[in-house]
């Protein structure tokens, strides 16, 4: 019997370890960004607490090693688990201030360091009641940590693939805490009743569907705004209301704003969007990379583009049918990621709008010389390219090298800036096509400031090329897009978190 449930919470510790970190991802990841600052707090945070817990593990074990201390250790890591999502709100409050970096960094130790070090001295300590002599240390320890391993491995994968989609986040890691409460439990019960065991393991496997039921779970909230949250297999997703405008959120940051009332975007990037039809005396076909809400697909599909959209979430396109008014008769949509469609797909397009990329994800894959060379492939002679990207100032180093990156496929290449003042964050498109990027006609002056007109206007008289020798060519091979995108992230979720302020509805 006491070998038996060694192995098993040996199993359950492994498996807890690797499903804590990657859910770490989607507890932060509204607040902070899930970007490379995020990845390595979170990976640094369990490293160093498996480290701790390997070393006081097997201290602890040489003092006396029982079973009921063995079970003790996997309770309190277990009860700090359940309490994780309750925790994260106040802690969240308590970094606020401390910078992005720092925030990630003093969040992921409270929340995940203690439970981490806890699990982490259960591996040794299972070695020393394990081993039953000095022969036996070595095949003992192997054998153990090969089965921690493994479960780590498959819960790594099912937590991914399938728990997260289909649980939620803040319910899954309190069933990991009540899973590892219950493993201790069953410890403490086996330590003095070893043939309790069956009667136990069978309590505590109703225990865990009793505790599913009290687990705190992602659920909309309309009279506060939350009109929709899901939990893709790619991120966090939030319709809100706010402010007389909806908003689809990314793992926190807006991809989607429509005026409630019309269900017309108020993203001024997609009115500056709209200056690619006037390249063309007549609508054509276009591909889009990234649906988000949809707003795009409405307005070229209403000037009688013929429209194709890749986005990899079907999630993103579920909200946007249920939501934002998006309807299928608008354009098919492709659910895989936009390089490999590229690559599978031989069809060609008068135009190619690029439009996955937020503050703190670019997909680097996506903005390679590589990636730009299959884009040029699937563009008619005459084609255009366009990409909207956000970032901090109108000559971000991330616009000067995508600039150099896409100049080494297209003879022109444009950059359109919206916002005000040029060293502001915000959206800045950018052109490319083998033909001169000039207008056919001049764009008529807006009286409004307000209006569409006056973003096309402002971004097409403000319009400039980046210099030969500015910028870094960008390719599969050296890719430094993921640090560019955390440095605008870092102003990105200020600028969010004063937008929606103490409602909260952005995590």
């Amino acid at each position: 019997m006491f070998s038996f449930y060694i192995h098993l919470a040996v199993v359950i510790g492994g498996a807890c370890v690797l499903a804590l970190e990657i859910l770490g991802t989607r507890l932060l990841g509204p607040s902070f960004g899930v970007g490379l600052y995020l990845w390595s707090a979170l990976i640094g945070v369990t490293l160093a607490a498996l480290a701790v817990g390997y070393a006081l593990g097997g201290r602890w074990a040489d003092r006396g090693p029982t079973i009921t201390r063995f079970g003790a250790l996997l309770l309190a890591a277990g009860l700090w688990s359940a309490l994780i999502p309750w925790l994260r709100s106040p802690v969240l409050a308590m970094v606020d201030g401390l910078g992005l970096r720092a925030a990630v960094l003093v969040s992921g130790t409270v929340l995940f360091f203690p439970p981490l070090v806890l699990m982490g001295m259960v591996s040794p300590y299972a070695i020393r009641l394990k081993a039953g002599s000095l022969q036996e240390v070595g095949r003992t320890a192997g054998n153990l940590y090969a089965l921690s391993t493994c479960a780590s491995v498959v819960a790594a994968i099912a937590t991914g693939f399938w728990l997260i989609p289909a649980m939620g986040v803040g319910r899954l890691v309190f069933l990991i805490g009540v899973l590892l409460m219950l493993t201790g439990a069953l410890g403490l019960v086996v330590g003095r009743r070893p043939r309790a065991l069956p009667v136990a393991a069978l309590a505590m496997i109703a225990g865990l569907g009793a505790a599913d039921l009290a687990s705190p779970r992602d659920v909309p909230d309309p009279a506060r705004g939350l009109v929709a949250v899901a939990q893709s297999a790619y991120a966090e997703l939030r319709v809100i209301d706010f402010q007389e405008q909806r908003f689809m959120l990314i793992d926190g940051a807006p991809h989607s704003v429509v005026d409630l009332a019309t269900g017309v975007s108020t993203f001024p990037y997609v009115d500056v969007l709209e200056l690619t039809k006037r390249f063309y005396d007549e609508p054509g076909s276009m591909l889009l990379v990234g649906l988000g809400a949809g707003s795009v697909v409405k307005s070229f599909n209403r000037d009688g583009w013929q429209v194709r959209s890749v986005e990899i979430d079907p999630v993103v396109t579920q909200l946007a049918r249920a939501h934002f008014g998006y309807v299928d008769a608008e354009g098919p949509v492709f659910h895989e990621d936009g390089r490999r469609f590229l690559v599978d797909h031989q069809d060609v397009y008068d135009l190619i709008i690029m439009d996955a990329f937020g503050s703190s994800a670019v997909p680097f894959h996506l903005v390679t010389t590589e990636a730009f060379a299959l884009v040029r492939s699937r563009l008619r002679p005459g084609g255009l390219l366009a990409m909207n990207i956000e970032a901090v100032g109108w000559h971000d180093i991330l616009i000067e090298s995508l600039a150099a990156t896409v100049g080494e496929h297209f003879a022109h290449v444009k950059v359109l800036p919206i916002v005000e003042p040029p060293s502001e964050l915000g959206n800045v498109i950018l052109l490319a096509a083998d033909r001169p990027l000039d207008l056919p006609e001049e764009l008529d002056r807006p009286e409004d400031r307000w209006s569409p007109a006056y973003n096309q206007v402002h971004a097409w008289e403000n319009a400039f090329t980046v210099a030969a020798g500015q910028g870094q060519v960008l390719t599969d091979e050296h890719n430094p897009v993921a640090v560019w995108s955390d440095r605008i992230n870092v102003v990105a979720r200020g600028r969010i978190d004063e937008w929606f302020g103490a409602s909260g509805l952005n995590r």
